[in-house]
């Protein structure tokens, strides 16, 4: 068990074997008392991480990682629990479940590919980002509120229209409290953090939070920085899309989409939905 101290400077503590306690750095920007997905996203990675530590000779890389959000993540102790799905020795699937009351909440599943030396043919037609130090700091919490917004370092170059922005986001804390994390756990925990970074409307007249988060890589990220071009689409009918190039210091890694629910503020809370951060 960690101690006061630490837990102000990391976003979950460990409690148990799959189980994590989160800090008050993990608090939403739609509701108070449930956790960003950012955290969330970058904790089942960490825990992705462990399992695949404990398995000698592991040569595989996870590609692809796709989260679900199947209702309202509480600002409450969760369990993370991993699985084998499709194994294989080049292409393996894994699944990780994030529980809060025994209950599903999230649910994750990752592609592993083999690793092998493809630098001779490695290309990609995005251009590389400014770099972070060369950008001015962008305090996010003038327009979100929430523990983890207050938490991160972002450096935005300045905006041409609503909708688009990049920017660079770091932060000083510990993911689990006193545990390592990859540079891969780094940065996915981040990543979630697009959807409020170009916004195509006001937050205080509208909700648009994500159901889902699909990330693509054709490499691993290296920190400490996570770069996000990011484009926001509202369409006509109550869903819109978050899409990013996801970069580091070095260039482009991947690619991230995230799906909306799109509605005002008063018509929410107008809904019979029982779970207040508006997802199903």
């Amino acid at each position: 068990m960690t101690t006061g101290t630490a837990a102000r400077d990391s976003y979950y503590e460990r409690t148990g074997e799959q189980r994590y306690k989160p800090t008050a750095h993990v608090g939403g920007v739609w509701n108070a008392d449930e956790q960003h997905f950012g955290p969330v996203a970058g904790l089942i990675v960490h825990v992705i991480d462990r399992h695949l530590a404990q398995r000698p000779g592991n040569s595989l890389t996870p590609a692809r990682i796709s989260f679900d959000i199947l209702g309202r993540v509480a600002l409450d102790e969760c369990e993370v629990r991993v699985a084998t799905i499709r194994p294989g020795r080049t292409i393996e699937l894994l699944e990780a479940v994030l529980l809060i009351d025994d209950r599903p909440v999230v649910r994750a599943r990752a592609w592993l590919l083999a690793s092998l030396d493809t630098s001779a043919v490695a290309d990609s037609p995005h251009e590389r980002l400014p770099a972070p130090e060369t950008l001015e700091p962008w305090t996010m919490n003038d327009l979100w509120s929430g523990g983890y917004v207050s938490s991160i370092d972002v450096r935005r170059t300045p905006p041409s229209r609503k909708g688009r922005a990049t920017v660079w986001i770091s932060t000083p804390l510990d993911l689990v409290a006193g545990e390592p994390r990859s540079a891969l756990a780094s940065c996915i925990a981040l990543v979630d953090t697009a959807n409020g970074i170009a916004v195509q409307q006001d937050p205080t007249e509208w909700m648009f939070p994500n159901l889902d988060l699909t990330i693509h890589l054709h490499r691993q990220p290296a920190g400490p920085w996570t770069g996000l071009d990011t484009t926001v689409t509202f369409g006509p009918s109550g869903q819109g899309l978050t899409s990013s190039v996801l970069h580091d210091i070095n260039g482009p890694v991947g690619h991230a989409e995230q799906i909306l629910t799109v509605r005002p503020l008063t018509l929410d809370q107008g809904l019979s939905d029982p779970d207040p951060s508006g997802r199903p």
